[in-house]
C-alpha cells in the first residue's frame, strides 16, 4: 500500500464545528494519481512506486519519456513524485489508480511542498532581527551589525545570518489533522496551512510521527468530606 499521493493547493476557507468555533482549513485538490512504475527490491534495492498526477490538460513529452509511459501502459502526466511503500502491504504494479479514499476524517498527515519565493531580504524580514533605533541619527536601521572577528579567525563563520534569497524551498508541514474527505471531487480538508500558493504542487502521505488526538475532558469535582 501506498504512503501518499500528490495533489495542488486550491485555497483557503474555514470551517464552523457544531459547537460554533471556528477552524482555519485549506482545500487540497488530492489525486487522482495513477502507478506509472513500481520500484522492487529486487530491481531497484527498495520499495516504491512513482506515481504521476491525472490533469485535464495533455502534456508532452520528449522520446525517452513517450517510451516510458507506453512501457506502463498510462498516459503522460507532467508532473510525477516517488512515494514509499508500507513494509508489508499489497504491492503495487503500473496502471494501477490512487485517489483520496485512502484518508478518511480525523487522520494526520504531512505536506510536502514549496514555500511562496520573496527574492532576496535582508535580516530583519529574513531572520526577524531587531534593527536599530528609529529616531533621528541612529544610522544602524535594519543593518545587521558585526558578522565575525577581525583577528581570529579572521573569516565568516558558516551558517551566519545575513541577508539573502528567502522562500522558494521545500517546507515539510507535519501532523495536520483531516477535516473532510470528498471521494467524489477528490478534495481533502486539512487544518491549518500548507506551504506554498494556489495550484501549487504538493505531496501528502499519511504523518510518519502522529501525534494523538487530545480530547480535553472535565474532571467532576470531589466533594468535601463531612
Amino acid at each position: 500500500m501506498v504512503t501518499g499521493l500528490i495533489g495542488k493547493k486550491v485555497g483557503m476557507t474555514q470551517l464552523f464545528a457544531a459547537d460554533g468555533t471556528v477552524q482555519p482549513a485549506t482545500v487540497l485538490k488530492a489525486g487522482p494519481c495513477v502507478v506509472v512504475q513500481a520500484k522492487t527490491t529486487e530491481t531497484d534495492g527498495y520499495e516504491a512506486v512513482q506515481l504521476g498526477l491525472v490533469e485535464a490538460k495533455p502534456t508532452k513529452e520528449n522520446k525517452p519519456s513517450q517510451g516510458h509511459f507506453k512501457k506502463a501502459g498510462v498516459p503522460a502526466t507532467r508532473v510525477r513524485r516517488e512515494m514509499k511503500l508500507v513494509a508489508g502491504g499489497d504491492p503495487l504494479k503500473a496502471g494501477d489508480q490512487v485517489n483520496v479514499s485512502m484518508f478518511a476524517d480525523g487522520d494526520r498527515v504531512d505536506v510536502i511542498g514549496t514555500s511562496r519565493g520573496r527574492g532576496f531580504q535582508g535580516v530583519v524580514k529574513r531572520h526577524h532581527f531587531k534593527g536599530g533605533g528609529a529616531s533621528h541619527g541612529s544610522m544602524h536601521h535594519r543593518a545587521p551589525g558585526s558578522i565575525g572577528q577581525s583577528s581570529y579567525p579572521s573569516r565568516v563563520l558558516k551558517g551566519m545570518r545575513m541577508g539573502g534569497h528567502m522562500g522558494d524551498a521545500r517546507v515539510t508541514v507535519r501532523n495536520l489533522k483531516v477535516i473532510r474527505v470528498d471521494a467524489e471531487n477528490n478534495l481533502l480538508l486539512v487544518e491549518g496551512a500548507v506551504p506554498g500558493g494556489p495550484n501549487g504542487v504538493l505531496m501528502i502521505r499519511k504523518a510518519i510521527a502522529a501525534k494523538p488526538i487530545r480530547i480535553p475532558t472535565v474532571e467532576p469535582k470531589k466533594k468535601g468530606k463531612k
